[in-house]
């Protein structure tokens, strides 16, 4: 995009890293937010997401000049929700302006026909003021000590003013970054809100207040990926530390993708085994935030690629751990985790006192209780951290990290989390993030049979699929999930986003732990039978949706 004059206010398109041109306005960033050194840039608030960042000049166009260019170049229905976030933010603004000058133009003539009726003759004026003296001297006092509740009332109101206007303030110009805060949602993003997808808003509770100590915790990145917006607030949120009743804690950062260098990266050496479907995109967000970043794989040629762009290479899990401060590892199963902890040239050769080994793989309690002891014993420091979500979550540094374990370590990591996902939970003792992942996709697991159940059953009884999905979506139930599962289903593409073979051993081992408090699992047994038959009609490196097929052969 050319460059182009532009100033605070202005609505621009904004184009950044892959992801394509987006609706905005530049506002005022956060005040503890620098400005990017370098070219010159300005701080865009995107309509239609919870998202900003700081945007070069030479990637901004005016909005209004390249409307109808960029509305036949983008097709998206989260697009389209952001133009009309944009379109109902102008008819609001244009509201107001009429308002604002037929409001100017009645009090001009009111404040003339008063002056009209109230021109005193010189003998009252003199009496008028020698009490009006009188009145300044004896309030003058009372004036210092006082504030002014009118002066927050004078002029337009914004909206972030309008919910301030209970909280009295001094004269005076009002501080810059209380300016351009919050712009006004469509309609289309409000009923958006009304669905299930609202249950993730971040409200403080009354006894925890937000913490923003650490300069780490600020996260204002750009997130343009097929979701919804989560809430909308102003655009000065930080991390939040809340403490729950069961005693964990979690960390939440601004919804964010890691394409915009606004994490302050830890400097300490980083080190990453495995690099799948989640492990791959883990990496590159890291890298995008700057962390400096050793890589080893079991198929040394997926490291081509993050060599690239700028990792270094690792010839063995031992060495990546003796040279690197951290060393995170995510790979597919107990059996590959014990290997690459425990095998030849494994990470256990490399630690010393002091060095941190991280596990973001899904495995069962007993299987990461044992790596932990064995890490531990050696004067290493260790953390469970297993992350909720797949490969697109995973490319846009959108992740869920459950951590159990080392609570420094957990801290220490903080800028690698932000970087890789959008929240994370500190459960407590090792073990407890082994089973709430186990959980978590024990319910993800069943609820994609029970998909694939219905919408099977909706064919045989010569109902429509599409319709069933479009019912699904207007109710209780609409979620990203469903929509995307079901859309494979419907395309016939299980290309892996979450391999089949890896929800079935997390649905097993779920089961497993309800058998070992001997609680009922039937739900899940009774899914776990379903994957099973996939896997046996060759679907086991399909995606998890592809559990479909078990219910058409």
């Amino acid at each position: 995009m050319a460059a182009v004059s532009l100033r605070l206010g202005d609505l621009v398109w904004g184009k950044l890293g892959r992801y394509p041109p987006w609706p905005g306005k530049i506002v005022n960033p956060p005040k503890d937010l620098k400005k990017p050194r370098g070219k010159k840039c300005f701080f865009v608030k995107f309509f239609g997401t919870e998202d900003h960042a700081w945007i070069k000049v030479e990637q901004l166009k005016p909005y209004h000049a390249h409307k109808e260019e960029m509305i036949k170049i983008n097709k998206g229905k989260r697009f389209q929700q952001a133009v009309d976030a944009v379109e109902e933010f102008l008819r609001r603004a244009k509201g107001k302006d009429q308002t604002s000058s037929h409001t100017s133009a009645d009090d001009k003539s009111r404040r003339n026909s008063s002056e009209e009726r109230s021109r005193p003759n010189s003998g009252d004026e003199k009496r008028k003021l020698s009490l009006s003296e009188g009145k300044v001297k004896k309030n003058m006092g009372e004036g210092k000590k006082r504030v002014s509740s009118g002066s927050a009332e004078r002029g337009s109101k914004s909206p972030l003013k309008r919910a301030q206007e209970q909280s009295p303030r001094k004269r005076g110009r009002p501080p810059k970054d209380e300016k351009d805060l919050t712009i006004p949602e469509s309609s289309t993003v409000k009923g958006m809100m009304a669905g299930p997808m609202a249950t993730f808003k971040w409200q403080p509770s009354a006894s925890e207040p937000v913490k923003d100590a650490d300069p780490h915790f600020h996260h204002f990145l750009l997130s343009q990926t097929e979701k919804p917006a989560v809430c909308y607030q102003a655009i000065t949120k930080k991390l939040k530390i809340c403490e729950e009743e069961t005693g964990s804690t979690s960390i939440q950062a601004a919804d964010s993708t890691a394409v915009n260098g606004s994490i302050t990266p830890t400097d300490k050496k980083i080190g990453f085994l495995g690099l799948g479907l989640m492990g791959s995109g883990i990496v590159s967000n890291l890298l995008k935030m700057g962390h400096t970043v050793t890589v080893w794989n079991r198929t040394a040629e997926k490291c081509d690629l993050f060599i690239q762009e700028g990792a270094r290479l690792g010839r063995t899990p031992a060495e990546v751990v003796s040279t690197c401060d951290i060393t995170f590892a995510c790979v597919s199963d107990p059996k590959a985790a014990k290997d690459l902890v425990l095998g030849p040239s494994g990470v256990l050769q490399g630690i010393r006192p002091g060095k941190c080994y991280v596990d973001m793989s899904t495995v069962d309690a007993d299987t990461v209780t044992e790596l932990a002891q064995v890490i531990v014993s050696r004067g290493g420091r260790f953390l469970e951290a297993p992350v909720s979500g797949n490969q697109q979550l995973s490319n846009d540094g959108m992740l869920v990290i459950l951590a159990a374990g080392d609570r420094g370590l957990y801290e220490d990591c903080s800028s690698c989390f932000q970087a890789m996902g959008k929240t994370s939970f500190f459960l407590g003792e090792v073990g407890n993030a082994a089973k709430m992942m186990l959980i978590v996709n024990m319910v993800q697991g069943s609820f994609m049979a029970t998909i694939a159940e219905g919408l099977t059953l909706a064919q045989v009884t010569g109902q429509s699929q599409q319709t069933l999905l479009d019912i699904l979506n207007q109710g209780q139930l609409a979620s990203i999930f469903l929509d995307q599962k079901c859309q494979n289903i419907l395309q016939g593409n299980f290309k892996p986003d979450f391999y089949l073979k890896y929800i079935q051993k997390d649905l097993r081992l779920a089961i497993a732990l309800g058998d070992a408090v001997n609680h009922p699992t039937p739900m899940a047994a009774a899914a776990n039978e379903v994957y099973k038959r996939a896997k046996a009609l060759d679907q086991s490196d399909n995606d998890m949706s592809a559990v479909y097929r078990a219910y058409i052969h």
